[in-house]
């Protein structure tokens, strides 16, 4: 049976969309068959993060009743299949929300696991996407104004009976600043599942249009994301660990001068 997953946060800019990417790309190397559909038709950038912009059939299109489903399931790293919504302003224009129950329907015959990338914020296309989920993923960073956002999204699944998953904590630093793990799950009452690291190589794994669990898989960030996907799967983790002696060369070859 076809897992549902729908990945969702109570506001922008917390990561939610390349945590998407490199979960699914995680969860296929697992030997998974997964489908990521970027379920946010308005602010669409999951093709950003993989590379994948400029696609000629998208979610849009689907939508719009102009194309199949089929032709707007592409290949992505991994054996990850990707469905994206599109960044055309025209194509959103033509955009059916009641014909999302369909493509849901037909991606479900062909997948072990879909990913749903949901909207940030309340609106109707982020209902939809939490109605759709069997099960969901709250994604925030440790800060007071995005816990209380995704805290929103959070009565409103329970409220639809969605069942929650558990929490990712997102671009944790441990700064005395941000809200530790037991505080964010006494607030929430939902329990944290992971916790990724603030990384820069995120940012720009994410702006070269490459997962970070293949382009660094021996970061904190990347080993974060393989293990949430393992837990998931109920499959042991292996971290693999950075390599020092190649750190210490790089080091000493910095300090000496020598290339």
């Amino acid at each position: 049976m076809t897992r549902v997953i729908t990945i969702a946060s109570g506001k922008g800019g917390v990561g939610k969309t390349v945590v998407t990417a490199n979960l699914g790309v995680a969860l296929a190397s697992y030997g998974e068959r997964v489908i990521v559909l970027d379920a946010d038709i308005a602010m669409a950038n999951l093709e950003l993060v993989l590379g994948m912009e400029g696609k000629s059939v998208t979610l849009h299109d689907v939508l719009a009743g102009k194309a199949n489903i089929e032709d707007a399931i592409y290949d992505g790293p991994e054996g990850v299949k990707i469905v994206p919504a599109g960044i055309s302003l025209e194509g959103l224009r033509n955009v059916k929300l009641e014909r999302l129950e369909e493509v849901l329907s037909h991606l479900i015959e062909d997948a072990d696991i879909l990913l749903i990338d949901a909207p940030a914020g309340l609106e109707k296309d982020a209902i939809a996407a939490l109605a759709a989920a069997e099960e969901l993923l709250l994604v925030t960073t440790p800060e007071i104004p995005s816990i209380s956002d995704v805290l929103k999204t959070k009565i409103i699944a329970d409220k639809l009976d969605v069942k929650i998953i558990g929490v990712v904590v997102n671009r944790e630093q441990h700064d005395k600043t941000f809200l530790t793990v037991d505080e964010i799950e006494t607030i929430l009452e939902v329990p944290v599942i992971a916790v990724i690291p603030e990384d820069p190589e995120i940012s720009r794994s994410a702006a070269f249009g490459e997962p970070i669990v293949i382009k660094n898989p021996k970061s904190p960030a990347s080993n974060a994301i393989m293990k949430l996907a393992a837990d998931l799967l109920g499959k042991e983790f292996h971290p693999i660990e950075p390599d020092k002696r190649g750190i210490i060369a790089k080091l000493i070859a910095g300090l000496t001068g020598r290339r």
